[in-house]
């Protein structure tokens, strides 16, 4: 793995790399999604038989409750006990973020609140191309169902048998054999077999994050959720876990991005050597390969307060921070989900602890966190004023009205004194 120095020109090529406009994976979503509106399922047949080399009619499309109760048989058991393991977590942590309506009396006669209602249908997108991401389904649909959705729709063009079977024990009853950009434009219009929803979420490649950007002027969508990344801010710590945590990521997708950023350069050296050695160990079929020459490094930086700065410039996916000292992360504020200390590997998120893997890339971190109940509700405000409340605001509504010009919302205060 490439050592760099960490210079303003290092920096900036890294940055621009990262902001650059995917114009060519939105000119073929584009392409797609528009042709999905336009036909419906004909043309959401054709480009699963092109893409995905699935051959679908209206009759196969949908995967049967038959198929989910046979996958799950067939699972081992002691996966079937993890993926319980972990929906447990999930709905733990779900049931903490829910939002709960509530009413104040803000002053005399005035009483206003909160409301929260769940989304009535909602597309989950589970990635089924090199991989089958059924954790990916946990993630999504738990926080739904907690949220209290009434229809949870999944798409995914080659479930696997432990992705059937995790539909099964979360009792998800629709699933259809769709993927890529063709089912993020089911998902935004509608076809004679998908239902138009109120809400995509989940994370894809290239042609499906620009396909939720490019809908998400007419349906709601989770995050531009790209390709993942993780970066490690590292004064110290034990190598061989770094190391295993670089690949954890870089194994995604060829191009993950997997940062080390640290002031020591002994430990960077040490690192390094540690990554070569345990990239032998994988097969070279391996995406680590890939996505560790064309997007990842370690960066020696010339101060740990530049190491700081760097860092909440990236707002990475996800934030590891082996040496959890206080003060240190404190000042660490931008990530989608931060792991703290030796023992908190990064799968341990993904999978198991109760956090969702579902998380913003790109720089988005900076302004929102990872999946979570509350991208599943409205939180919707109510008021009720008496006639005592309304005589005590009007005098305020109609001064501030009129001085902004408007006269008819001072008179429709001032006609029920």
């Amino acid at each position: 793995m490439r050592i760099v120095k960490l210079t303003d020109a290092v920096a900036a090529n890294f940055f621009a790399r990262r902001s650059s406009h995917d114009a060519a994976a939105e000119r073929v979503a584009a392409g797609i999604v528009a042709d999905v509106r336009r036909q419906g399922d004909a043309a959401l047949f054709r480009w699963a038989k092109r893409l995905d080399a699935l051959r679908l009619r209206r009759r196969t499309l949908w995967i049967t409750r038959a198929e989910m109760r046979a996958a799950r048989k067939n699972v081992p058991r002691e996966l079937l006990q993890a993926i319980e393991h972990a929906a447990k977590n999930i709905r733990r942590v779900a049931e903490r973020q829910l939002p709960r309506s509530w009413t104040i009396t803000v002053e005399p006669g005035v009483r206003v609140g909160q409301r929260v209602t769940p989304l009535e249908t909602i597309g989950c997108y589970i990635p089924g191309g090199r991989f089958s991401l059924f954790s990916t389904l946990l993630m999504t649909a738990i926080p739904a169902q907690v949220a209290g959705v009434k229809r949870i729709v999944v798409a995914c063009p080659k479930p696997s048998p432990a992705l059937l079977a995790a539909a099964e024990i979360l009792g998800v009853t629709e699933m259809a054999r769709i993927g890529g950009a063709q089912a993020i434009g089911a998902f935004a219009y509608g076809t004679q077999s998908i239902p138009r929803v109120d809400k995509i979420c989940g994370p894809g490649n290239r042609y499906v994050t620009a396909a939720k950007r490019l809908v998400s002027n007419d349906c709601a969508i989770d995050m531009p959720a790209g390709p993942t990344e993780v970066l490690i801010l590292a004064t110290g710590g034990d190598p061989r876990f770094i190391a295993a945590d670089i690949l954890a990521q870089a194994e995604h997708d060829p191009e993950a991005v997997a940062l080390l950023v640290t002031p020591s350069l002994p430990l960077a050296r040490k690192i390094s050597a540690e990554v070569k050695k345990q990239l032998q160990d994988l097969p070279e079929t391996n995406s680590a390969w890939k996505s560790l020459v064309q997007a990842s490094a370690i960066l020696v930086a010339p101060s740990l307060d530049a190491a700081i700065r760097f860092s909440n410039r990236v707002a990475p996916e996800h934030l590891s921070i082996p040496q959890a000292q206080k003060a240190l992360v404190e000042k660490l504020s931008e990530a989608g989900s931060v792991f703290l200390g030796p023992w908190s590997a990064q799968p341990i998120g993904d999978y198991a602890s109760g956090t969702n893997h579902v998380l913003p890339t790109s720089g988005w971190a900076r302004t929102r966190g990872g999946l979570s109940v509350l991208d599943f509700v409205k939180c919707s405000s109510t008021q009720e004023i008496s006639r005592a409340g309304l005589k005590r605001l009007a005098p305020v509504v109609s001064a501030m009205a009129r001085a902004e010009g408007l006269e008819a919302h001072a008179r429709a205060v001032e006609v029920r004194k």
